[in-house]
């Protein structure tokens, strides 16, 4: 049997914005403990994360405003921690979701497997940054597009078999996949933390790139898509896309839009789906 017929995709690593949540939420724990700030050299005592792991963890958290510089390595807790606890955080996640769309020039999703079924659940778009004409629903489409693709490597071996009983592998452009065997192949022999791509698959004249953000029980992805088949602007895209898919997870965490799952030591526009 292939890697892919396993019933668990045992393992495989956690997506790299994931691990690095996780290593954020730890140092977040201790930051919010003390409500007259922290000092760095506490924050590693009491985590016991590698000094530049803690360094990466306490950037993110900064950048997401969970986390606010007041003096030479101490910090508070920031204004996005206080938007959570009033219930404030979806306006957070519009703003994270627009720094992204404008970091990596184009428009940004989130996308969730739910009920056997791929949901776009937030997205922020503008003038120049446009979304992709949804011309075949996303839902049918997941063999196809980065975002579907990025959501089913997240399956094991039966749920993947249960969706593509469900939704037929349609060849939508030349470059579409549509068999299973090679599809599987492609999903479980990326790179370990590669980006899903979409090579105009699913539409011609558009290519995406999606990253795995998964942190509860339900696979999530977040995803860019251009407007133009360029390779180069695509990798350029896609390698920011990755390096901020954490600052997405936070501002979902935030939002409540997704729960971490416990582990040890959208001019944006928000769907109402969300």
């Amino acid at each position: 049997m292939t890697h892919a017929a396993r019933k668990t995709p045992e393992g495989r690593p956690a997506p790299a914005a994931l691990e690095s949540v996780h290593q954020a939420l730890r140092v977040l724990e201790v930051i919010n403990r003390y409500s007259g700030g922290v000092n760095l050299t506490q924050i590693a005592r009491e985590t016991k994360l590698p000094q530049l792991v803690l360094a990466r963890a306490v950037e993110q958290l900064i950048r997401a405003g969970l986390a606010t510089p007041i003096g030479p390595d101490a910090y508070l807790a920031g204004h996005a921690l206080l938007l959570a606890d009033y219930g404030e955080g979806r306006g957070h996640l519009r703003e994270t979701l627009a720094w992204v769309r404008d970091a990596v020039g184009a428009a940004v999703y989130v996308a969730r497997y739910t009920d056997g079924e791929v949901s776009i659940t937030q997205y922020a778009d503008g003038p120049a940054t446009p979304v992709v004409e949804e011309w075949v629903d996303f839902r049918a489409a997941a063999h196809a597009s980065a975002v579907g693709k990025a959501l089913l490597t997240q399956l094991d071996y039966d749920d993947r078999k249960d969706h593509l009983a469900r939704h037929r592998l349609t060849r939508f452009t030349v470059h579409t996949l549509a068999s299973q065997q090679a599809l599987f192949h492609q999903l479980d022999t990326r790179p370990p933390n590669a980006p899903l791509l979409d090579l105009q698959e699913y539409a011609l004249g558009t290519v995406c790139a999606a990253v795995p953000i998964t942190a509860g029980p339900n696979a999530e992805c977040v995803a860019l898509s251009i407007p133009v088949p360029d390779p180069g602007r695509l990798k350029q895209a896609a390698r920011i896309l990755q390096s901020e898919a954490a600052a997405v997870l936070l501002a979902l965490i935030v939002a409540g839009s997704t729960q971490p799952t416990a582990r040890q030591p959208e001019d944006t526009v928000l769907s109402p789906t969300a």
